[in-house]
């Protein structure tokens, strides 16, 4: 016997919990607020409970209509999920690519895009996003994830190690300077960035300043931090000041001009990125070669990178 109450009646309250007002369910669902009320009396009979009082000019779940609805919701949201999957599974052109929102948008987007252009017949879906895929979740072909993040992971591969070097918009210096001396950029405003408690921070200024052997008397703690790399960086594009940028993140400006490197001193990352992915993925030829090809590119700004800090390491600073 079945005993589950009219699905369109909880298709209704699911959505009228969620937003707040009979009016606004209406308008969502597409139908009457005179409809939305029926079938709310509908459930209520049907449960034996009540799961909605009118406050005023407002109306607001129960105490019981709220823990029903926490369920309801769940439950909607798992039938949302399986259907996408199911959309997804009868298009076999797709790529899917998640990654941390700052490493997706200033270096990982443009680099599909490009792969794109070779690949026109793949469509691709881009998730940058802090928290890893689940496994009952949207189907992820391929993630960009740091540190320990990869350990967990069935399959993972070192993709590359970064490293972070100080730079900023011509415009902060005026136009008539490419290069200065470590203790110079005291001068200047500083711009920080800390990933906790998502992740151990990249090198700070003051790590960066005692690589350098700048005495430390004058450096004053931030006073613009982000919590984003992506932030900092477009704040310092902004001309807001010096930031220590992920390289891999800046490599496109700096050949552009758009940003400077007036200090050829770099530190590297406390960890690497690693490409994960899906065992079904391969199941697909068009991710086999993005596989491949993604790989090849960790490895082309990797030797950058390497070439960048080893520089550094012959450089005499002052």
């Amino acid at each position: 016997m079945d005993n589950l109450p009219p699905l369109r009646a909880l298709q209704v309250f699911d959505t009228l919990g969620r937003c707040g007002s009979i009016a606004e369910a209406a308008k969502r669902l597409g139908i009457s607020a005179g409809a939305v009320s029926q079938q709310m009396r509908l459930l209520e009979d049907t449960l034996g409970i009540t799961l909605l009082v009118k406050e005023g000019k407002r109306n607001r779940l129960t105490a019981a209509g709220s823990r029903f609805h926490e369920q309801c919701s769940d439950a909607f949201e798992r039938l949302r999920i399986a259907h996408a999957e199911v959309v997804l599974s009868r298009d076999t052109s797709h790529l899917r690519v998640s990654a941390l929102p700052s490493l997706m948008s200033r270096w990982l987007a443009p680099l599909v895009f490009e792969w794109q252009q070779a690949n026109q017949a793949v469509n691709v879906y881009l998730d940058g996003s802090h928290a890893e895929p689940l496994a009952n979740g949207y189907e992820i072909d391929f993630r960009v994830t740091y540190s320990d993040r990869a350990i967990d992971a069935e399959n993972s591969i070192e993709l590359l190690r970064d490293c972070v070097v100080p730079v900023c918009s011509p415009e902060l210096l005026g136009g008539d300077r490419s290069s200065l001396q470590p203790n110079e950029l005291l001068n200047y405003p500083l711009l920080a960035i800390d990933w906790l408690p998502k992740f151990a921070s990249p090198p700070s200024w003051r790590d960066w300043f005692e690589s350098t052997g700048v005495d430390l008397a004058r450096l004053q703690d931030a006073r613009r931090v982000f919590s984003l790399s992506a932030m900092a960086i477009e704040a310092a594009l902004a001309g807001q000041g010096f930031v220590l940028a992920q390289y891999s993140m800046v490599a496109k400006d700096l050949e552009a001009g758009r940003l400077l490197m007036p200090v050829r001193h770099a530190l590297p990352l406390p960890a690497a990125y690693y490409l994960t992915w899906t065992k079904s993925a391969f199941d697909k030829e068009h991710c086999r070669r993005f596989h491949r090809w993604l790989l090849a590119r960790g490895k082309e700004q990797s030797h950058g990178i390497e070439a960048l800090l080893a520089a550094s390491s012959s450089v005499v600073v002052s």
